[in-house]
This record gives structure tokens, C-alpha cells and sequence, in this order.
């Protein structure tokens, strides 16, 4: 082989390795920051609930022995002694419960945290600062906290969204009280099976940017043009995902167009809208009670469909479906995952008050079976039917995450960014 064939190998091998150096590391850089916004949503959702539970023990001066940010073995913690000299503690040797005050830990898996308040466990019941010697209307406000900051979380982080500007359709009342409206297009928002814009290629979400180098700037011009043109093309240019796109389409007369020509698409003016800040905060507000109807709604839905045909109505996603959620929402802009945070914020508060054993639901039902009896509740008997509760819920976590991995497939590792 000759010196200058050597030195082409040597200079093409060098390019090769570092375009793979390269993709390994922006493939890596997208995996780490995908992985950092799950392990973020779901700690600050779960922060946002044990915040809940810490705050009223404290209002109902209920001793917490730990609050943790992330999950044990603790890799350090620090607390008050008796003199209100701080100290601090490595590992988790150290019991909490020997502390006078409040240990505050960081621990080794940094997602969420937790909360241990002072005879939640049906241990030192007795004693004043206890959570089993409080009222049994003080212990459902504690128990049913973590599920109202859930919500109140999802209500800000909705409000937030309204602030710095969401996508929405654009209509008189939302132009009244939009304080700024950005990116305005006309996308189109539904197309008929079949139809002439199926059959030519368009899609949900493209928005349209001229009709036959006719530029547009209502919905009500694309209709009166379409309605003009039947069997004749049409050439429509298209913006999708950032990118400029020519397609032709015929308009046609269809069986539910009233003899009139289309192409078979709904379409609507959207925008970037915000709002001020406190107005803002009310449309927070009014959406979370919005999405809170829609989701016991399809909750009800999967109940009844679980009881009439066995099977359930939607398919539920687990930690992997949500992290595939999430590295899709990424991509998208941050708004998305504002979005995709507050509604898995309110499912969260959903499903922990659902009167099952193990969940806040579950442990407020057992209060109310106290009430009515008018006497205290078997501790051990509580602790199995809680303990059991628990474990139904780890079997049917991981029945969800094989089936996300059934479902998901090779998106996965794509919503990791490999």
C-alpha cells in the first residue's frame, strides 16, 4: 500500500470518528436532558404533594419527624437539637425519630421526596404531637393535602402557560382579552377520511400559507376560493414542522358538503396568545376545574368499561410511557411540557384520592369508617389492608410498564433521545 492511499485511510478515518463522536454526543446530551426533565416534572409533582401533608402537620402541630427531598437510603440530612444548634447527619444510620426537630435530608434518588409524620404508622398514637391523637377532621385536611396542592399546582403551572403565551384558536372573545398575540396562521385542524386534502397528503396541525401563490388571511377566504374551484387543482403551500411544502388537491362535492366543493378540511385561526397575569391566573384556575371534570369523566368511563367488558376503554401509560411523553413534549416548545406537568399533576391528584388502601383515599376512608363506628379503627388490620393495597398497586405498576414496553417498542429509546 502506498504512503499517500495510507494517508486518505488516515484522514478518512479521522472524519468517521469524529461525525461519531459527534452524534454519540449529541445523542447523549439529548438522552441527559430528557431524562433531567422527567426526574424534574415528576419530583416537583411529588414535591408539590409531601409539601401538602408537611405544611398542615405543621398547622396542626403535628410532629414530622423527616422531610426528604428524594427518595432514602439519605445520603445527609441536618436538624435543630435542643439549644437550636443545627447538626447534621451523614447516612442513614441515624433515626429521625431521635431527632427533637424536623430532620431536612437530601437523598440518593432525586426524585420527589416524602414525608414521615409522627404516628402515621399506628406507632406513638398516643402522644399530643402525634398524627393519631389529632381530630379526625384534622387528620383528613393532612391526609387530603397533598391531593389539593396537586391541584393548586396545576392551576399555576396552567396559569404560567396563559402568561407567557399558549397556542389557541383565535376567536372574537380571545382577541377581546389576549393582552399579545404572536405566530398568527390558519392550521388546519381536522380532515375527512378519504377526502381529496386525505388522498393528496395534508395533515393535521399544517398551516397554510397560500392558495395558489394567493396569500391568505382568513378562513373564510381559503372557503369562498375552495368552493370556486371544483375539479380543478389547487396548489396549497403548506408549513409543516418549520419546513415550506407545495401540494396540489382537487376540491370535490362531497355527500356532506351540501353540494358545495371542498377539500375535506376543518380549519381555525390560531396564534400564540397571552394574557396578564392576573387574568391569567384565573384561566389557570378555570382550566384545572375544566380538566378535573374532563378526567373524572374518563375515569368513570374506564370503570364502567372495566365492569362491563372486562377490559379497560383506554390504554394507561407508566413511568416509561411517561418519559417517552416527555422527551416528545421536549421537542416540542416549553409551553408543552407546562402543559403536560399540570395535567400529570392533577392525575396525580386523581388517583391518590381514590378511596383505595395505601393511597391518601384509601387512608381518609378508613377516618370516615372511624366516624361512623364512633371508635377507633383496628391499627393492625389497617396496616395489612394498607400493606396489601400497596402491593396490588407495585404489581399493577409493573403490569403497566411491561405493557409500556410492549406498546412503545423502539420509541422509547427514542423518547431518551437514542
Amino acid at each position: 500500500m502506498r504512503k499517500g492511499e495510507i494517508e486518505v485511510k488516515s484522514k478518512f478515518s479521522k472524519k468517521i470518528l469524529i461525525a461519531l463522536d459527534f452524534l454519540i454526543s449529541f445523542f447523549l446530551n439529548f438522552m441527559f436532558i430528557t431524562i433531567l426533565a422527567f426526574i424534574i416534572i415528576l419530583g416537583v409533582l411529588v414535591l408539590a404533594h409531601e409539601l401538602g401533608h408537611f405544611a398542615t402537620a405543621r398547622i396542626f402541630k403535628t410532629k414530622v419527624h423527616e422531610f426528604g427531598f428524594g427518595f432514602p437510603p439519605r445520603v445527609v440530612g441536618i436538624y435543630k437539637d435542643e439549644n437550636k444548634k443545627k447538626k447534621i447527619v451523614w447516612g442513614k444510620k441515624f433515626k429521625a425519630e431521635l431527632a427533637p426537630n424536623t430532620v431536612y435530608s437530601l437523598n440518593l434518588i432525586p426524585i420527589g421526596g416524602f414525608v414521615q409524620i409522627k404516628g402515621e404508622n399506628a406507632t406513638e398514637i398516643k402522644e399530643p404531637d402525634s398524627f393519631g391523637s389529632k381530630k379526625i377532621w384534622q387528620r383528613t385536611i393532612m391526609l387530603s393535602a397533598g391531593v389539593f396542592m396537586n391541584v393548586v399546582l396545576c392551576a399555576i403551572l396552567l396559569a404560567i402557560c396563559f402568561n407567557i403565551g399558549a397556542p389557541t384558536i383565535l376567536d372574537q372573545a380571545v382577541q377581546g382579552q389576549a393582552s399579545q398575540i404572536k405566530n398568527e396562521k390558519i392550521q388546519i385542524i381536522s380532515i375527512n377520511k378519504n377526502s381529496p386534502a386525505d388522498l393528496a397528503g395534508l395533515q393535521i396541525n399544517d398551516s397554510i400559507v397560500s392558495l395558489d401563490n394567493n396569500k391568505i388571511d382568513s378562513v373564510e377566504y381559503i372557503q369562498n376560493y375552495i368552493s370556486q374551484k371544483e375539479n380543478q387543482e389547487i396548489e396549497l403551500e403548506i408549513l409543516r414542522n418549520s419546513e415550506i411544502i407545495n401540494i396540489t388537491a382537487t376540491p370535490e362535492i362531497l355527500k356532506t358538503s351540501n353540494k358545495t366543493p371542498v377539500l375535506g378540511i376543518g380549519l381555525a385561526k390560531t396564534g400564540v396568545v397571552s394574557y396578564s397575569w392576573y387574568y391569567s391566573i384565573w384561566l389557570g384556575i378555570k382550566g384545572t376545574y375544566n380538566l378535573l371534570i374532563a378526567l373524572f369523566v374518563a375515569l368513570a368511563g374506564i370503570i364502567k368499561s372495566i365492569f362491563s367488558t372486562g377490559e379497560m376503554a383506554v390504554e394507561l401509560a407508566g413511568p416509561i410511557g411517561i418519559a417517552v411523553f416527555t422527551g416528545q413534549m421536549i421537542d416540542l416548545d416549553v409551553v408543552y411540557v407546562l402543559q403536560f406537568a399540570a395535567l400529570l399533576s392533577l392525575n396525580l391528584a386523581l388517583i391518590n384520592i381514590l378511596p383505595f388502601p395505601a393511597l391518601d383515599g384509601g387512608r381518609i376512608l378508613f377516618l370516615i369508617i372511624e366516624k361512623i363506628r364512633g371508635k377507633e379503627a383496628n391499627q393492625k388490620i389497617e396496616n395489612i389492608v394498607h400493606t396489601l393495597g400497596f402491593a396490588v398497586l407495585m404489581i399493577l405498576i409493573v403490569f403497566i410498564t411491561y405493557k409500556d414496553l410492549a406498546r412503545w417498542g423502539g420509541e422509547i429509546f427514542t423518547g431518551f433521545g437514542l
